[in-house]
Protein backbone atom coordinates (compact mmCIF):
# COMPACT_ATOMS: atom_id res chain seq x y z
CA UNK A 1 0.00 0.00 0.00
CA UNK A 2 0.84 3.49 -0.98
CA UNK A 3 2.03 5.48 1.90
CA UNK A 4 1.41 9.06 0.44
CA UNK A 5 -0.93 11.18 2.57
CA UNK A 6 -5.02 10.93 2.10
CA UNK A 7 -6.46 13.63 0.78
CA UNK A 8 -9.53 15.86 2.93
CA UNK A 9 -11.66 16.45 -0.26
CA UNK A 10 -13.78 13.34 -0.36
CA UNK A 11 -14.83 13.31 -3.89
CA UNK A 12 -12.89 10.57 -5.72
CA UNK A 13 -10.46 12.72 -9.12
CA UNK A 14 -11.73 8.89 -10.93
CA UNK A 15 -14.85 8.81 -10.89
CA UNK A 16 -16.14 11.80 -8.39
CA UNK A 17 -17.40 9.48 -6.35
CA UNK A 18 -17.78 9.70 -2.33
CA UNK A 19 -15.02 8.48 -0.72
CA UNK A 20 -14.88 7.64 3.23
CA UNK A 21 -12.19 5.34 3.17
CA UNK A 22 -8.44 5.33 2.16
CA UNK A 23 -9.97 3.69 -1.57
CA UNK A 24 -13.00 4.49 -4.04
CA UNK A 25 -16.03 2.30 -3.21
CA UNK A 26 -16.53 2.81 -6.89
CA UNK A 27 -13.77 2.37 -9.14
CA UNK A 28 -10.97 1.11 -6.73
CA UNK A 29 -8.41 4.51 -7.05
CA UNK A 30 -6.72 5.15 -4.05
CA UNK A 31 -7.47 8.64 -2.54
CA UNK A 32 -3.92 10.24 -2.06
CA UNK A 33 -2.26 13.54 -3.04
CA UNK A 34 -1.77 13.09 -6.91
CA UNK A 35 0.89 15.85 -6.73
CA UNK A 36 3.83 13.43 -4.99
CA UNK A 37 7.57 13.71 -4.36
CA UNK A 38 10.13 11.96 -6.55
CA UNK A 39 11.21 10.02 -2.86
CA UNK A 40 7.14 9.21 -2.92
CA UNK A 41 7.33 7.77 -6.59
CA UNK A 42 10.55 5.67 -6.29
CA UNK A 43 8.88 4.34 -3.04
CA UNK A 44 6.09 3.61 -5.48
CA UNK A 45 7.40 1.97 -7.96
CA UNK A 46 9.77 -0.09 -5.83
CA UNK A 47 6.98 -1.65 -4.20
CA UNK A 48 4.82 -1.66 -7.68
CA UNK A 49 7.96 -3.84 -8.79
CA UNK A 50 8.41 -6.31 -5.85
CA UNK A 51 4.90 -7.14 -5.91
CA UNK A 52 5.20 -8.01 -9.19
CA UNK A 53 8.45 -9.74 -9.09
CA UNK A 54 6.92 -12.08 -6.16
CA UNK A 55 3.84 -12.76 -8.00
CA UNK A 56 5.90 -13.27 -11.17
CA UNK A 57 8.08 -15.93 -9.65
CA UNK A 58 5.57 -17.39 -7.61
CA UNK A 59 2.81 -17.61 -10.42
CA UNK A 60 5.82 -19.39 -12.71
CA UNK A 61 7.24 -21.87 -10.49
CA UNK A 62 3.32 -22.76 -9.63
CA UNK A 63 3.37 -22.99 -14.04
CA UNK A 64 6.06 -25.11 -14.49
CA UNK A 65 5.98 -27.24 -11.74
CA UNK A 66 2.14 -27.78 -10.32
CA UNK A 67 -0.21 -28.60 -12.74
CA UNK A 68 -3.90 -26.83 -12.51
CA UNK A 69 -2.72 -25.26 -9.18
CA UNK A 70 -2.95 -21.80 -10.59
CA UNK A 71 -6.08 -22.33 -12.18
CA UNK A 72 -7.84 -23.80 -9.06
CA UNK A 73 -6.74 -20.51 -7.05
CA UNK A 74 -7.54 -18.45 -9.57
CA UNK A 75 -11.12 -19.89 -9.51
CA UNK A 76 -11.23 -19.86 -5.80
CA UNK A 77 -10.98 -16.03 -5.62
CA UNK A 78 -7.14 -16.27 -4.84
CA UNK A 79 -6.38 -14.01 -7.64
CA UNK A 80 -3.62 -10.86 -6.36
CA UNK A 81 -0.80 -13.53 -5.44
CA UNK A 82 -0.58 -14.60 -8.99
CA UNK A 83 -0.55 -12.57 -12.61
CA UNK A 84 -4.02 -12.86 -14.56
CA UNK A 85 -4.55 -15.79 -16.50
CA UNK A 86 -4.64 -13.15 -19.80
CA UNK A 87 -1.62 -11.20 -18.27
CA UNK A 88 0.53 -13.94 -17.89
CA UNK A 89 -0.25 -15.52 -21.63
CA UNK A 90 0.21 -12.34 -23.64
CA UNK A 91 3.48 -11.68 -21.87
CA UNK A 92 4.77 -14.94 -22.17
CA UNK A 93 3.63 -14.92 -25.74
CA UNK A 94 4.80 -11.88 -26.26
CA UNK A 95 8.66 -12.93 -24.68
CA UNK A 96 8.40 -15.90 -26.90
CA UNK A 97 8.17 -14.69 -30.08
CA UNK A 98 10.07 -11.21 -29.70
CA UNK A 99 12.83 -13.75 -29.34
CA UNK A 100 12.06 -15.62 -32.43
CA UNK A 101 11.89 -12.36 -33.94
CA UNK A 102 15.43 -11.27 -32.59
CA UNK A 103 16.98 -15.04 -33.25
CA UNK A 104 15.68 -16.62 -36.47
CA UNK A 105 16.77 -19.72 -37.31
CA UNK A 106 19.31 -19.50 -39.87
CA UNK A 107 16.96 -20.87 -43.03
CA UNK A 108 19.24 -19.61 -45.62
CA UNK A 109 22.31 -21.51 -44.29
CA UNK A 110 20.29 -24.79 -43.73
CA UNK A 111 18.77 -24.95 -47.25
CA UNK A 112 22.30 -24.65 -48.51
CA UNK A 113 23.66 -27.39 -45.95
CA UNK A 114 21.02 -29.54 -47.06
CA UNK A 115 21.64 -29.13 -50.65
CA UNK A 116 25.09 -29.89 -50.44
CA UNK A 117 23.87 -32.90 -49.33
CA UNK A 118 21.97 -33.73 -51.87
CA UNK A 119 24.36 -32.67 -54.20
CA UNK A 120 26.78 -35.11 -52.87
CA UNK A 121 24.63 -38.04 -53.21
CA UNK A 122 23.95 -37.27 -56.95
CA UNK A 123 27.93 -37.32 -57.19
CA UNK A 124 29.08 -40.24 -59.03
CA UNK A 125 32.55 -41.82 -59.00
CA UNK A 126 34.08 -40.34 -61.78
CA UNK A 127 37.50 -39.02 -62.39
CA UNK A 128 36.30 -37.13 -65.81
CA UNK A 129 33.29 -36.14 -63.68
CA UNK A 130 35.08 -34.56 -61.16
CA UNK A 131 37.62 -32.69 -63.39
CA UNK A 132 34.43 -31.29 -65.85
CA UNK A 133 32.79 -30.28 -62.82
CA UNK A 134 34.34 -29.27 -59.74
CA UNK A 135 32.90 -26.22 -59.09
CA UNK A 136 30.70 -27.40 -55.61
CA UNK A 137 27.95 -24.77 -56.56
CA UNK A 138 27.81 -25.59 -59.97
CA UNK A 139 27.08 -29.15 -58.93
CA UNK A 140 24.69 -27.60 -56.45
CA UNK A 141 22.76 -25.90 -58.65
CA UNK A 142 22.01 -28.51 -61.28
CA UNK A 143 21.37 -30.94 -58.46
CA UNK A 144 18.56 -28.38 -57.46
CA UNK A 145 17.27 -27.97 -60.82
CA UNK A 146 16.88 -31.69 -62.00
CA UNK A 147 14.80 -32.26 -58.10
CA UNK A 148 12.88 -29.02 -59.05
CA UNK A 149 12.17 -30.54 -62.70
CA UNK A 150 11.11 -34.13 -61.25
CA UNK A 151 9.33 -33.01 -58.45
CA UNK A 152 7.90 -29.55 -58.08
CA UNK A 153 8.01 -28.53 -61.81
CA UNK A 154 4.14 -27.80 -62.29
CA UNK A 155 2.46 -27.70 -66.09
CA UNK A 156 1.91 -24.21 -67.39
CA UNK A 157 -1.57 -22.82 -67.05
CA UNK A 158 -2.12 -23.39 -71.24
CA UNK A 159 -1.55 -27.11 -70.73
CA UNK A 160 -3.96 -27.05 -68.12
CA UNK A 161 -6.45 -24.78 -69.69
CA UNK A 162 -6.05 -27.34 -72.63
CA UNK A 163 -6.60 -30.62 -70.81
CA UNK A 164 -9.36 -28.74 -69.35
CA UNK A 165 -10.90 -28.11 -72.80
CA UNK A 166 -10.04 -30.94 -74.93
CA UNK A 167 -9.05 -33.64 -72.11
CA UNK A 168 -10.65 -36.58 -70.86
CA UNK A 169 -12.85 -36.17 -68.19
CA UNK A 170 -11.05 -37.88 -65.58
CA UNK A 171 -8.04 -35.75 -66.28
CA UNK A 172 -9.89 -32.52 -65.74
CA UNK A 173 -9.89 -30.66 -62.43
CA UNK A 174 -12.43 -29.71 -60.47
CA UNK A 175 -13.12 -25.13 -59.74
CA UNK A 176 -11.72 -25.66 -56.60
CA UNK A 177 -8.74 -28.31 -57.47
CA UNK A 178 -8.27 -25.59 -60.53
CA UNK A 179 -7.89 -22.61 -58.52
CA UNK A 180 -5.33 -24.06 -56.39
CA UNK A 181 -3.61 -25.12 -58.85
CA UNK A 182 -3.71 -21.21 -60.62
CA UNK A 183 -2.57 -19.85 -57.54
CA UNK A 184 0.41 -22.47 -57.25
CA UNK A 185 1.93 -21.83 -60.92
CA UNK A 186 1.26 -18.32 -59.52
CA UNK A 187 3.65 -18.40 -56.72
CA UNK A 188 5.84 -21.19 -57.81
CA UNK A 189 6.79 -18.50 -61.11
CA UNK A 190 7.26 -15.56 -59.52
CA UNK A 191 9.51 -17.50 -56.46
CA UNK A 192 12.70 -19.42 -56.24
CA UNK A 193 11.74 -22.93 -54.07
CA UNK A 194 14.42 -21.42 -52.06
CA UNK A 195 12.72 -18.70 -51.94
CA UNK A 196 9.29 -20.23 -51.38
CA UNK A 197 10.42 -21.79 -48.22
CA UNK A 198 12.08 -18.43 -46.64
CA UNK A 199 8.06 -16.99 -47.05
CA UNK A 200 6.89 -19.69 -45.78
CA UNK A 201 8.61 -19.84 -42.49
CA UNK A 202 8.70 -16.23 -41.77
CA UNK A 203 5.30 -16.26 -42.57
CA UNK A 204 4.64 -19.08 -40.75
CA UNK A 205 6.72 -18.24 -37.67
CA UNK A 206 5.26 -14.56 -37.35
CA UNK A 207 1.30 -15.43 -37.58
CA UNK A 208 1.88 -18.96 -34.65
CA UNK A 209 0.13 -16.13 -32.02
CA UNK A 210 -2.72 -16.10 -34.17
CA UNK A 211 -2.97 -19.54 -34.79
CA UNK A 212 -2.73 -20.09 -30.72
CA UNK A 213 -5.77 -17.73 -30.52
CA UNK A 214 -7.96 -19.58 -32.95
CA UNK A 215 -6.88 -22.90 -30.97
CA UNK A 216 -7.79 -22.06 -27.60
CA UNK A 217 -11.50 -21.47 -27.28
CA UNK A 218 -11.99 -24.43 -29.45
CA UNK A 219 -9.34 -26.76 -26.89
CA UNK A 220 -11.98 -25.35 -24.32
CA UNK A 221 -14.73 -26.19 -26.37
CA UNK A 222 -13.65 -29.36 -26.50
CA UNK A 223 -13.05 -29.49 -22.49
CA UNK A 224 -16.66 -28.52 -21.93
CA UNK A 225 -17.99 -31.46 -23.94
CA UNK A 226 -16.49 -33.79 -22.20
CA UNK A 227 -17.37 -32.71 -18.62
CA UNK A 228 -20.64 -31.65 -16.49
CA UNK A 229 -22.01 -28.95 -17.74
CA UNK A 230 -23.85 -28.04 -14.43
CA UNK A 231 -20.50 -28.16 -12.38
CA UNK A 232 -17.95 -26.36 -14.99
CA UNK A 233 -19.00 -23.61 -17.02
CA UNK A 234 -17.26 -22.55 -20.31
CA UNK A 235 -15.43 -20.01 -18.15
CA UNK A 236 -13.91 -22.65 -16.02
CA UNK A 237 -12.23 -24.57 -18.97
CA UNK A 238 -11.04 -21.63 -20.96
CA UNK A 239 -8.97 -20.42 -17.20
CA UNK A 240 -7.59 -23.80 -17.35
CA UNK A 241 -6.81 -23.56 -21.79
CA UNK A 242 -5.06 -20.57 -20.84
CA UNK A 243 -2.75 -21.80 -17.89
CA UNK A 244 -2.56 -25.12 -20.57
CA UNK A 245 -1.27 -22.88 -23.40
CA UNK A 246 0.78 -20.56 -21.03
CA UNK A 247 2.90 -23.73 -19.91
CA UNK A 248 3.55 -25.11 -23.06
CA UNK A 249 4.84 -21.48 -24.66
CA UNK A 250 7.03 -21.73 -21.60
CA UNK A 251 8.58 -24.95 -21.90
CA UNK A 252 8.94 -23.94 -25.60
CA UNK A 253 10.70 -20.41 -24.69
CA UNK A 254 12.97 -21.95 -22.12
CA UNK A 255 14.25 -24.85 -24.44
CA UNK A 256 14.27 -22.43 -27.19
CA UNK A 257 16.76 -19.82 -24.42
CA UNK A 258 19.01 -22.65 -23.65
CA UNK A 259 19.52 -24.43 -27.31
CA UNK A 260 20.53 -20.74 -28.36
CA UNK A 261 23.11 -20.45 -25.33
CA UNK A 262 24.47 -23.95 -26.09
CA UNK A 263 24.68 -23.24 -29.94
CA UNK A 264 26.62 -20.28 -29.23
CA UNK A 265 29.87 -22.56 -28.17
CA UNK A 266 29.55 -24.44 -31.24
CA UNK A 267 27.67 -27.37 -32.31
CA UNK A 268 29.75 -30.58 -31.43
CA UNK A 269 30.97 -29.79 -27.52
CA UNK A 270 29.80 -31.78 -24.33
CA UNK A 271 26.97 -28.77 -23.92
CA UNK A 272 24.82 -30.14 -27.23
CA UNK A 273 24.41 -33.43 -25.08
CA UNK A 274 23.03 -31.27 -22.01
CA UNK A 275 21.21 -29.56 -24.58
CA UNK A 276 19.79 -32.50 -26.66
CA UNK A 277 18.61 -34.16 -22.61
CA UNK A 278 17.20 -31.02 -21.65
CA UNK A 279 15.20 -30.44 -25.18
CA UNK A 280 14.09 -34.55 -24.41
CA UNK A 281 12.86 -33.76 -20.76
CA UNK A 282 11.19 -30.40 -22.06
CA UNK A 283 9.23 -32.81 -24.84
CA UNK A 284 8.47 -34.95 -22.21
CA UNK A 285 7.29 -33.05 -19.45
CA UNK A 286 5.24 -31.56 -22.42
CA UNK A 287 3.63 -34.27 -23.23
CA UNK A 288 2.56 -35.80 -20.24
CA UNK A 289 0.98 -32.27 -18.04
CA UNK A 290 -2.12 -32.20 -19.36
CA UNK A 291 -2.89 -35.82 -17.65
CA UNK A 292 -1.85 -34.67 -13.91
CA UNK A 293 -3.13 -31.09 -14.71
CA UNK A 294 -6.50 -32.61 -16.40
CA UNK A 295 -6.83 -34.97 -13.15
CA UNK A 296 -5.90 -32.61 -10.48
CA UNK A 297 -8.22 -29.58 -11.58
CA UNK A 298 -11.48 -31.51 -12.58
CA UNK A 299 -11.12 -34.03 -9.41
CA UNK A 300 -11.98 -37.24 -11.37
CA UNK A 301 -10.71 -41.13 -10.74
CA UNK A 302 -7.32 -41.48 -12.44
CA UNK A 303 -8.34 -44.34 -15.05
CA UNK A 304 -11.41 -41.65 -16.06
CA UNK A 305 -9.24 -38.53 -16.68
CA UNK A 306 -6.42 -40.57 -18.04
CA UNK A 307 -8.73 -42.09 -20.99
CA UNK A 308 -10.10 -38.62 -21.01
CA UNK A 309 -7.40 -37.24 -21.35
CA UNK A 310 -5.91 -39.62 -23.96
CA UNK A 311 -9.10 -39.20 -26.60
CA UNK A 312 -9.16 -35.07 -25.54
CA UNK A 313 -5.41 -35.30 -26.99
CA UNK A 314 -6.11 -36.44 -30.00
CA UNK A 315 -9.14 -34.79 -30.73
CA UNK A 316 -7.25 -32.05 -30.53
CA UNK A 317 -4.45 -33.15 -32.23
CA UNK A 318 -6.34 -33.92 -35.56
CA UNK A 319 -8.11 -30.65 -34.98
CA UNK A 320 -4.93 -28.89 -34.95
CA UNK A 321 -3.15 -30.85 -37.73
CA UNK A 322 -6.10 -30.14 -39.71
CA UNK A 323 -6.28 -26.33 -38.77
CA UNK A 324 -2.49 -25.87 -39.71
CA UNK A 325 -2.50 -27.83 -42.66
CA UNK A 326 -5.40 -25.59 -43.99
CA UNK A 327 -3.25 -22.27 -42.78
CA UNK A 328 -0.17 -23.10 -45.07
CA UNK A 329 -2.37 -24.07 -47.62
CA UNK A 330 -3.13 -20.36 -47.21
CA UNK A 331 -0.05 -19.21 -46.71
CA UNK A 332 1.18 -20.63 -49.72
CA UNK A 333 -1.50 -19.46 -51.85
CA UNK A 334 -0.64 -16.18 -50.69
CA UNK A 335 2.41 -15.75 -51.21
CA UNK A 336 3.91 -13.13 -53.43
Amino acid sequence: MSHSPIRKDKTCLNCRHVVEQNFCPNCGQENTDSRKTFHHLFIHFFEDLTHYENAFWKTIKNLLFKPSTLTKEYLSGKRLSYLAPVRLYIFISFITFLLIALFPNKVSENLNKSQEEISSNFERPSKDKTKDHSDKNYLQEKTMKQLDKKYFQLKSMKEIDSVQKYGKESEKLTEFQYWIYEKAVHVTEHNTKKEIIEKFIESFLHNIPKILFIIMPFFAFFLWLFHNKKKWYYFDHGIFTLHYFSFLLLIFLILFIINKVIGLFGDDTPLTVVGNIITFAGIVWMSYYFYPAHHRFYGESRIVSFVKSFILFFINFFFILFLLVFYMLYIFINLH
